[in-house]
This record gives structure tokens, sequence and C-alpha cells, in this order.
């Protein structure tokens, strides 16, 4: 991460992170990271994205659905790229 200091290219090495972590089943810090690639980048719909699949099927680790954020992180998605989240 110190070798990179492009805030773009940043983005998505934490987009990525977030990804392993969520493919881990470590939501929360998926999470985390996904808010972090979003402060460099903030037109990262699938970050977005990803932050809604966890909010609406809920965290494996409390177990808990946040459908309205869910929705919230759905719109923000569909208003970066309208045609890409039906």
């Amino acid at each position: 991460m110190r070798l990179e200091t492009n805030p773009y290219d940043r983005s998505y090495i934490f987009y990525n992170i977030g990804l392993i972590h969520r493919s881990n089943g470590k939501h929360t810090k998926a999470l985390e990271y996904y808010f972090r690639a979003l402060e460099r980048n903030p037109f990262l719909p699938q970050a977005f994205n990803n932050m809604a699949m966890i909010c609406h099927y809920g965290d494996t680790e409390t177990t808990e659905a946040w459908f309205d954020q869910a929705a919230e992180y759905w719109k923000q998605a569909i208003t970066l790229t309208p045609g890409n989240y039906i």
C-alpha cells in the first residue's frame, strides 16, 4: 500500500481486500475496506452493491439484516450505473 499513491488505484486495492474479507465471511471487515475504497473513489458502484448485499442478507457475524441501509447502498450503485443493477 505504501507504494501506491494514486487514490483511484488505492481505492481498487481496498475494494479487493474487501472482496477477500467478504469471501471469508468477515463481513464487518469487508465493510470497513469498502468504506475506505469509497473514501478515495466515491464512484465504485460495485462497492455500494457489495455493501448492500451484506446489509440485505445479514452479517454472518451478527446475523442482522439492515434492509433500509441496503436499499440506500443499492440506490447509490444504481445512480452511478443505471443499467447494471436491475
